[in-house]
């Protein structure tokens, strides 16, 4: 048809309508592909007893880890990020409740032997894995599980469909995988013999399964829990060797921990090299923390931070915690937002388009990884239940109010109090001199108190 033909004869109203109505089906068409974007994959890695003075991208020197700092690099640095509890099972318990540990029944380690364990996850909370699993993810677990031996407090009965990896609490030693000579590993249900170093056998775990989700349809939860680098102290042979060739004057306990981490960064790249590989680094969430601070009679750092594991000093407490988020959080970002490690279950739910539950302690951080201001300020709340002679099966806590912090280090201890703006080291004890901010931070931290004590921690009493 000729140009003038074209104005000469213009479109007929019939077929104008029907042009009007095709167009709006096409936007319409386009906005429902995209809401109906493919959601976000998560996989949350957990180290052991890592904390910031081990990790060169929190300011280490003599400890290099290129992986987590590249993670960093592609994503958003938390600063001021602390975990749930000194200790393991507690945050763990946090992490994949939402909830603060003593109000799931852990508020202390869970132990292989009953006389000495001081948690018992409440089967009745909803976990994020089985949240997520509800909402069509495939979840799994890879690695150190230690929130229970049995039923009905396993990994999936706790909603992971595969776990791979250890139910205890920690290793004799990361090549012969027992603990007190009794053998932990499982996959799924089954009892399993492996041979070698526990973070290479949980890498290629979770590299395995990784590569099978490239096939699958459905969004994954991928949960790797390496026990590296909780002691023993075991780095490879061969990394031991190059941190000594590279630093030979350095101590040796301090060379043998620098080795067990940086073997622990290689592992997460070759996790990450497996994620682009398979084409699924584009669409995943990726959260790499530590569960507490490094312990200081192993060498491990926290640096600057005062302390380490098992203290509610902060260098008990900070820990790292880096998000990589393709197309939301802004590559080299950094955030000073004071939270804690579970913020992941609210985090992962928001980003998935998912509501979130009523009765969380954790607050989502994804106005914080979309570029915006932190939420309101809220109460920091620790707390550790232990046995010996030195805490008596008791519990003690901490809490952070603004910027305040009061604390025990155990049950028999009096009350310390730091302003953590002019003595971020807590070198200074202000209880005596601030006796009004000592009642105000107690009273708040009677009723976490009061709230975690009506949760049973010990299973029930048989017949």
């Amino acid at each position: 048809m000729k140009p003038e033909m074209i104005i000469r004869h213009p479109m007929k109203k019939s077929h104008r309508h029907r042009w009007v109505v095709s167009m709006m089906m096409l936007v319409l068409a386009v906005a429902a592909a995209a809401s109906a974007a493919p959601r976000p994959n998560f996989l949350l890695v957990v180290a052991d007893d890592l904390g910031c003075g081990d990790v060169s991208a929190y300011g280490a020197t003599d400890v290099l880890t290129p992986r987590i700092d590249a993670l960093a690099a592609d994503g958003m640095l938390f600063t001021t990020m602390r975990s749930n509890s000194t200790v393991c099972s507690p945050t763990r318990a946090a992490l994949l409740t939402g909830r603060h540990p003593d109000r799931v029944g852990v508020p202390g380690v869970i132990r292989t032997d009953p006389a000495d364990s001081w948690g018992y996850l409440d089967p009745a909370v909803p976990t994020l894995a089985g949240v997520l699993r509800g909402a069509g993810y495939a979840t799994a677990l890879v690695g150190k599980w230690h929130l229970g031996l049995t039923s009905p407090n396993t990994p999936n009965e706790r909603g992971f469909d595969h776990f791979h990896g250890f139910l205890g609490d920690m290793m004799d030693s990361h090549t012969t995988h027992r603990r007190h000579g009794q053998n932990y590993l499982r996959r799924n249900g089954e009892e399993i013999s492996a041979e070698g170093h526990s973070t290479d056998l949980f890498t290629d775990w979770a590299c395995a399964w990784l590569r099978q989700r490239a096939t699958g349809r459905e969004p994954f939860f991928l949960f790797l829990s390496y026990t590296a680098p909780h002691f023993p102290i075991e780095p490879p042979a061969d990394r031991l060797a190059e941190v000594r060739r590279r630093a030979p004057d350095l101590e040796e306990k301090r060379a043998r921990n620098v080795a067990f981490v940086e073997h622990l960064d290689d592992a997460l790249g070759r996790v990450l090299d497996t994620l682009g590989e398979a084409g699924l680094a584009g669409n995943t969430v990726v959260v790499f923390t530590s569960d507490n601070g490094g312990s200081l009679p192993h060498a491990q750092s926290n640096a600057p931070w005062r302390g380490g594991k098992q203290s509610h000093y902060d260098g008990g407490l900070r820990v790292p915690f880096v998000v990589r988020w393709p197309g939301c959080v802004s590559a080299g970002a950094r955030s000073d937002a004071a939270g804690q490690v579970f913020d992941v279950f609210p985090t992962f739910l928001e980003a998935a388009g998912m509501a979130v539950p009523d009765g969380l302690d954790a607050v989502s951080q994804v106005p914080v990884l979309e570029g915006g201001a932190p939420g309101s300020p809220r109460d920091l709340y620790f707390v550790r239940r232990e046995g010996g002679p030195a805490y008596g099966g008791k519990s003690y806590e901490a809490l952070i109010r603004g910027e305040w912090k009061l604390l025990q280090n155990d049950p028999y201890r009096p009350l310390e109090l730091y302003n953590l703006r002019h003595d971020p080291q807590e070198s200074t004890d202000l209880a005596a001199a601030r006796p009004e901010i000592v009642r105000e931070l107690a009273a708040a931290l009677r009723v976490h108190i009061h709230r975690g004590g009506a949760v049973p921690w010990q299973p029930p009493a048989g017949p």
